[in-house]
């Protein structure tokens, strides 16, 4: 794996175990949301709606130098903020690193035991879809 994601990915996990317990954790995730790009209401729309999530969420992508750039929106706190930590990793990489990037700080963190499954399979459509986008410019 790519040492700078390798290194983002560390970054989060040194993070999250600092907080002592999941109510802090959740805390910090939602803070992280609030930290999202906003995203321009005119691409809320029902072609860039990330099916598989329970709440509304959007996605959006450019492709740039070689490099791909997602935005992504939501209409609920919590996700926002896995919206947010997703972006921290792929978000500016390329194709490649992109599809060779397993998203380790999911299960390292505690994620995958602490969000209900609606969450979760809608944390996995989005990484999918991510994949799926950079595997088209390869």
């Amino acid at each position: 794996m790519n040492n700078s994601l390798q290194n983002q990915q560390e970054e989060i996990i040194d993070t999250f175990d600092m907080f002592d317990d999941w109510l802090e954790k959740y805390q910090y995730i939602i803070d992280l949301g609030k930290q999202l790009e906003p995203m321009d209401d005119a691409l809320k729309v029902d072609e860039n709606i990330l099916h598989g999530c329970q709440s509304q969420v959007w996605l959006v992508h450019d492709f740039n130098n070689g490099h791909l750039n997602f935005q992504a929106s939501s209409d609920a706190a919590i996700v926002s903020g896995l919206i947010h930590l997703v972006m921290t990793i792929y978000s500016g990489q390329t194709p490649e690193k992109i599809i060779a990037t397993e998203p380790e700080f999911i299960e390292r963190i505690g994620l995958s035991s602490h969000l209900s499954s609606t969450r979760s399979n809608g944390l996995n459509a989005m990484i999918e879809k991510i994949k799926a986008t950079a595997q088209s410019y390869k």
